[in-house]
């Protein structure tokens, strides 16, 4: 089954596919075996500043490691944030990138235009549309601002919070949908990404606070599956009411990198490291989204 069908399945029975963002590639294997032990199912996915800015190497190598190791139906391959424009506000050949993804096998894509004026964003994403349905590739684009990533933030949680500021407009989401032709949408409603400066990538990440009425409304104007950024760190009774209202996919980053980082810098072994990764994504898997055993309801 498609990355889209199991997305539309996801959105249509309220439930949600974890996507495992992998910055280091010896993180893939424990995730996947984590999915596998549980019998659920994820994304394993990766972003243009993962290989930039932390270890996972290239596009490339990600997509090697993933078909070295998928055996069986529980992780499909997703390409995270392609930019148009990335985090240091520097411009991004994200058509090149995006068609070198489809011809390594990512199965689904991801084109960021979020800095970009709204005008340009459906244009920037419609470029991307027309190249990946054309190979039965479904495509993810955002629209508002998921802050954090920024090189230089300037806000604070509380701030960007009480101001709502990069939030998703509902009928903007409406017109985004139409024009562009996206399959996903990333939305913002008080979620927040993990920071990714050498300065703050490790501190704990803020526990963020979702507006899940104001959710309710982009769904009904979007009307196609809905994406979540930043989802580590949420509490879980917020993540559980936003897949009852829209949310089909789930971006876990922060969470299990720092599991990753912590452990390999604590005692010196990846092995550990990887060790404590598959704890952690079986026990999400298990406790957090309570997918256990439930592969077959997606694939």
């Amino acid at each position: 089954m498609k990355n889209n069908e199991i997305m539309i399945k996801a959105w249509e029975q309220h439930l949600t596919v974890p996507s495992f963002n992998i910055p280091y590639l010896p993180m893939m294997e424990p995730v996947m075996q984590a999915a596998h032990d549980e019998n659920a199912f994820c994304f394993v996915t990766v972003a243009r500043l993962e290989w930039e800015k932390f270890g996972s190497k290239s596009m490339a190598a990600v997509a090697r490691e993933y078909f070295s190791l998928n055996k069986g139906d529980h992780v499909r391959l997703h390409l995270d944030h392609i930019p148009v424009i990335d985090e240091d506000n520097l411009q991004v050949p994200y058509l090149d990138l995006i068609k070198e993804a489809i011809d390594l096998g990512y199965q689904s894509v991801m084109v960021d235009g979020s800095r970009l004026s709204f005008e340009e964003n459906v244009k920037a994403t419609r470029a991307v549309t027309d190249i990946a349905h054309k190979a039965d590739i479904p495509v993810e684009a955002e629209l508002g601002a998921v802050m954090g990533h920024e090189a230089n933030p300037t806000m604070g949680y509380e701030e960007i919070l009480a101001a709502r500021t990069g939030f998703t407009d509902p009928e903007e989401a409406r017109r985004f949908v139409k024009e562009s032709s996206c399959d996903w949408l990333s939305v913002a409603f008080g979620n927040i990404h993990g920071a990714v400066s050498e300065a703050t990538r490790h501190e704990k990440k803020v526990a963020a606070r979702l507006d899940t009425a104001h959710l309710k409304t982009i769904t009904d104007a979007a009307g196609i599956p809905l994406v979540l950024h930043g989802g580590s760190g949420i509490p879980q009774s917020y993540i559980l009411d936003a897949i009852q209202n829209g949310i089909a996919k789930i971006n876990i980053g922060t969470e299990v990198r720092q599991v990753y980082e912590q452990n390999l810098e604590r005692t010196g072994s990846t092995s550990e490291a990887q060790k404590h990764v598959y704890e952690r994504t079986a026990s999400m898997l298990r406790d957090f989204f309570k997918l256990s055993g439930k592969k077959q309801l997606l694939v």
